[in-house]
Formats: structure tokens, sequence, C-alpha cells
């Protein structure tokens, strides 16, 4: 079992930052890739970006390139999300995950066994 814990939501206006931060418990050893979720209003979960735990690489959707950045502390079993240059449309409940799963490189939510209880990012025009 993996228990995950996620901080750092918050209110910001368009053109801001926020630092998500993950940290996880338990078998954390069995994990191969960490990765954050987002669910906004009236639309379906989507896979935000990957980091494979043992490799560190990463995996972003299209939509956050060059604006988001997934990292990891080891010694700490804490996953990062730096969010800048935030949009409105980023608002949502963000979700940390956790993946034994070979193919957890990309955010495929069914191959991701383990879920935080998700922190608000609301965005502002």
């Amino acid at each position: 079992q993996v228990q995950l814990v996620e901080s750092g939501g918050g209110s910001v206006q368009a053109g801001g930052s926020l630092r998500l931060s993950c940290t996880a418990s338990g078998d954390t050893n069995s994990n191969k890739c960490m990765a954050w979720f987002r669910q906004a209003p009236r639309k379906e979960r989507e896979g935000v970006a990957v980091i494979r735990t043992r490799a560190g690489s990463t995996y972003y959707t299209d939509s956050v390139k060059g604006r988001f950045t997934i990292s990891q502390d080891n010694a700490k079993n804490t996953v990062y999300l730096q969010m800048n240059s935030l949009k409105p449309e980023d608002t949502a409940m963000y979700y940390c995950a956790a993946s034994n799963n070979l193919f957890c490189g990309t955010p495929v939510e069914a191959w991701y066994r383990y879920w935080g209880q998700g922190t608000q990012v609301t965005v502002s025009s």
C-alpha cells in the first residue's frame, strides 16, 4: 500500500505560479512512476505530468509543456509540480498518483493504483 498526500494548491491570477507537493509513504519502493492528473469541472480527468522514479525521465501533456515542471526528492519521497505562467484553463483539482505498472511513463489513469485526495488550483483572469 502507498499513501499520497498533496499540498500547495491555492488561488492565483493568470501568469502566476504555484508549486504542488506530493509526499508518499508506505511501500514506496514499488513505485515506478509518480504522476499528476487534474480534473476540471464537467471534464474528464487528464494526465498532466509523469516522472519515472528511478530514471528520472519525464512526460508532459502538450498543454503544459514549457510551463510545468515535475521533479522529485527521493530522500523525502516527495514529488513536486512547479506550475508557471498559469492560465485560467489550468483551473482544476490536481491529484497525485503512483504506479508500479511497466507502462506508467504515459499517464493512463487505469495504470495508476494509488491516488491522493487532491488539491484545488484556481487561476483567475
